[in-house]
């Protein structure tokens, strides 16, 4: 009888989608299932945990075995959303890395559509609230309306090609991640960091319409008045950098 052939090594996926959680619990099993069935292009789950002890670890571990290409990593920068999102895209390699939220907030459908435009040359794509077709449902009134305010002022006033700057659910390019140093110190700050600097170095900025929709279960981790400061400092830089 023949052998039956080697196996190779399993391709490394075109897309890192990283997912920062704090205690999500059994709650994160949904979106994990949304996103592993929603996605089509080649990928891995990567889920990042603060510490051992985090109630979405055992979570991570049972559907491993359903999910292949899902995997927990462990955040050694620093406890915190940012030191998260930061220790997913260091560690990581595919050439696209897309951040997304582990509330059920981001849609899975969007993501294809950003890679595509990420092949056809786009540094940083953006899942937009704010262009047409994209909608906000739910959430706090104030957050809603100083996002979509900063957003559409820094569009149109300032030339960032996105509506939705403020928005963390984005795809990056690895060649653009590798060539800046992020500066941001506070939260969620880094989508706005990163689409900035991608602004002003002249790289090429994209957006798909998406529905943002507030959370059903768990406890949001946005702070906005201790992150408020930092939004404000990005904010300005892309106006008076140019």
């Amino acid at each position: 009888m023949a052998e039956p052939p080697a196996s190779g090594p399993v391709p490394a996926p075109d897309l890192s989608v990283v997912l920062p959680v704090y205690n999500e619990g059994e709650a994160v099993e949904a979106v994990l299932r949304g996103l592993a069935a929603g996605i089509r292009t080649p990928h891995e789950l990567v889920v990042v945990y603060d510490f051992d002890g985090d109630t979405t670890v055992p979570v991570i571990q049972r559907l491993a075995a359903e999910i292949p290409n899902l995997r927990g990593l462990r955040n050694d920068l620093g406890r915190g959303v940012l030191n998260a999102m930061k220790a997913g895209i260091t560690g990581t390699s595919a050439p696209y890395v897309l951040i997304s939220m582990a509330d059920g907030s981001d849609e899975p459908t969007a993501v294809d559509p950003m890679v595509e435009l990420a092949r056809g040359g786009a540094d940083l794509v953006a899942a937009s609230r704010y262009m047409p077709g994209g909608r906000q449902i739910g959430g706090p009134l104030l957050k809603r309306l100083m996002s979509r305010t900063a957003g559409l002022t820094l569009h149109w006033f300032a030339r960032v090609p996105t509506h939705d700057p403020t928005s963390n659910f984005k795809l990056y390019s690895r060649r653009f991640l590798d060539s800046i140093t992020i500066e941001s110190t506070a939260g969620f700050e880094l989508a706005l960091e990163l689409t900035v600097k991608a602004t002003l170095a002249g790289r090429r900025v994209a957006e798909v319409p998406t529905t943002w929709r507030d959370r059903t279960s768990g406890q949001s981790n946005f702070k906005l008045r201790q992150w408020l400061p930092h939004y404000l400092h990005w904010y300005r830089v892309a106006f008076f950098r140019r």
